[in-house]
């Protein structure tokens, strides 16, 4: 998915620098990615740790990361139920047609009318098949987050959900295929929680946290509220021109609340070792996070730069290069 904060060109640069300061043998360690988002970092480091323990507060993560966190046996016939779903026949009165495509009144057009049709037809399906307990947790996981993946590939968005775009694009006039989300297979057991950070920290112990908050004002429950929608498959009536519904505002993403966060849940950390990932741009500064962090043991910071792309709204719409700096802050705590 194209995700806001996505680590995946940054994993490689993670895992190593975590390595450096943990120890290569991670075999007996248990890792906590406790803002997941779609997981990256967590199946960074499924296999080679004793568990993994992911969480975030946004359905739409906890769907993807039960999926390729907590599944990690093989499931039988999921392709079978895969090629099911996407030879159904298409219904016309469901949630997402009537309410985000343009062909049904609704003057949005997040998906093209036969997409919208696809998404309710197999979200339906699915959510018969749990009901009547045809399939496992397992299998319900894997089929929802296969999804949310495909149906983020041709949703009418410049990559969030905040707004639709005025024409279709061209990726999303391609037909919704359902994709199979896979993931890996391991002997180990795995946890995956949907509540709010501060307090499951509280409630957890392990050896290594990894922190990912968000850096800045862009609630994440905004930007992906369709997904989400998808998720839960709930009714509501959606609000304004953009179709949105109610969605958590995460303290992280207020410049009032953010120090106040951070610190409770580094001081209520039960784990050895703390990562953080920020970025030049966030609403706390580097002082501000070497000062908390520094109250509670030994602190150090890494860096990298890398580029980015921003869209201009321009005439033209062109995609301009941006430096940024992804900042590791390392904590080493004292006291456990």
């Amino acid at each position: 998915m194209n995700y806001i904060g996505s680590k995946l060109k940054l994993s490689s640069f993670l895992k190593e620098e975590i390595l450096k300061v943990v120890g290569e043998d991670l075999s007996q360690k248990v890792f906590c990615d406790i803002f997941a988002g779609t997981g990256i970092v967590g199946r960074t480091f499924k296999q080679d740790v004793k568990q993994v323990i992911s969480n975030d507060i946004e359905k739409y993560s906890y769907v993807l990361n039960k999926n390729y966190i907590e599944n990690n046996e093989e499931i039988k016939d999921k392709d079978e139920f895969i090629e099911k779903l996407n030879n159904l026949s298409l219904r016309e009165d469901g949630f997402i047609y009537q309410n985000y495509c343009m062909g049904s009144g609704s003057e949005r057009q997040y998906f093209s009318d036969d997409n919208g049709k696809r998404i309710d037809t197999i979200r339906s399906k699915i959510k018969e098949w749990k009901d009547n307990d045809e399939i496992s947790d397992n299998l319900y996981y894997f089929l929802l987050a296969s999804l949310l993946e495909s149906a983020d590939k041709v949703a009418n968005t410049a990559s969030v959900y905040g707004a639709f775009l005025k024409h279709i694009k061209k990726s999303a006039l391609k037909e919704l295929v359902l994709s199979p989300a896979d993931f890996e297979l391991n002997d180990n057991s795995h946890q995956v929680f949907h509540k709010d950070s501060n307090e499951l920290i509280k409630k957890i112990e392990g050896d290594i946290l990894y922190l990912d908050p968000p850096y800045n004002q862009r609630q994440y429950g905004g930007n992906y509220h369709l997904l989400n929608t998808i998720a839960l498959y709930d009714v509501f009536t959606p609000k304004g021109i953009t179709g949105m519904r109610h969605y958590n505002r995460s303290k992280y993403c207020k410049k009032l609340e953010v120090h106040r966060s951070f610190e409770d849940l580094i001081e209520n950390a039960k784990f050895e070792y703390i990562f953080l990932s920020y970025n030049n741009e966030g609403l706390m500064s580097e002082e501000d996070v070497k000062k908390i962090m520094s109250k509670y043991g030994k602190y150090s910071l890494v860096q990298k730069e890398y580029k980015r792309f921003k869209v201009y709204k321009t005439k033209n719409r062109k995609h301009k290069p941006s430096c940024t700096y992804e900042y590791l802050h390392i904590l080493k705590k004292n006291n456990l």
